[in-house]
């Protein structure tokens, strides 16, 4: 076998890699975020706002590396959950911001023990962890169309 036919071998290509990564990283957060009520989709929005709130939804959707139509429902599902509202700006009346309810911001009280347990299931320390993110890098920004 040529070393061209190992790199087409599936357990060689760095995007089964990826896919297969993110399919269970998902997998390992859901039993740690389901007795917050959080998805883990959800759970990324709150980590955003509670880094800064309010905020647009443009500005929300960008940090989270979305398209605004997307990150849209998940922030209605919130909203719907008593974690955040929206409303006016105070800056510009056409924009909505949103921002963190009593509950929202209660909410990260909870949640702050969340990487712990994440870091337990998979048998990391936080320098592990960290060294495993900053090597996602290249791969973490948006692809240019």
């Amino acid at each position: 076998m040529t070393d061209a036919d190992d790199m087409l071998k599936l357990e060689n290509q760095l995007c089964f890699a990826l896919v297969t990564a993110a399919r269970n990283v998902v997998a390992i957060y859901r039993p740690i975020l389901e007795p917050l009520g959080l998805t883990h989709p959800q759970y990324l929005v709150m980590l955003a706002l509670w880094e800064r709130s309010p905020r647009s939804l443009n500005d929300l959707a960008a940090d989270l590396a979305l398209d605004p139509a997307t990150a849209s429902p998940l922030v209605k599902r919130l909203e719907k959950e008593g974690l955040i509202a929206r409303e006016r700006s105070s800056e510009d009346e056409r924009r909505l911001d949103i921002r963190l309810t009593d509950a929202g911001t209660r909410l990260r009280e909870r949640a702050v023990d969340v990487p712990r347990q994440v870091m337990a299931a998979v048998h990391m320390d936080v320098d592990q962890i960290a060294t495993l993110r900053d090597g996602l890098s290249p791969f973490a920004g948006r692809v240019p169309v």
